[in-house]
């Protein structure tokens, strides 16, 4: 089973082209606030959820199980989903692994701790075709 955090995620349509030639299914989580009436293939499911703070986290949580694959950019996501044996990729085809998410998660965390302190960060750089053709390599190794 493929779940995606799929909110923002920029390479869904590669996810799902991806599944029909491997024969997976795929679960798309996403806020009522998202809604779409975009017509998916048979093997792809729409899960909604309300649009509080981590509601498609913790959905993804309650299903996701071991040798699943996820597809998120979200780190907290990503380090729970690592402790269930998913496999646990970014959208820009990086891997998450039990190696790297500490270092994700404190890079995170002290980003945060800039903000508040009215420190500007920079934004995600602009999701590129080069970027898409990365991730749908990194994608179709973990099959």
């Amino acid at each position: 089973m493929i779940f995606i955090d799929a909110d923002a995620c920029p390479v869904t349509d590669i996810v799902i082209d991806v599944a029909s030639i491997q024969n997976k299914q795929v679960r798309l989580v996403k806020s009522y606030a998202h809604f779409s009436h975009k017509r998916y293939p048979e093997f792809v499911k729409e899960i909604y959820v309300d649009s509080a703070s981590e509601a498609a986290d913790y959905r993804i949580m309650s299903l996701i199980q071991k040798g699943d694959v996820l597809v998120t950019q979200d780190y907290g996501l990503a380090s729970l989903a690592l402790t269930k044996e998913a496999k646990v990729i970014h959208p820009s085809g990086n891997h998450y692994s039990t190696e790297t998410i500490n270092r994700l998660l404190e890079s995170r965390y002290l980003n945060q701790q800039l903000r508040k302190s009215g420190a500007k960060t920079k934004g995600p750089r602009a999701f590129t075709e080069r970027d898409r053709a990365h991730f749908k390599a990194q994608f179709q190794a973990l099959f």
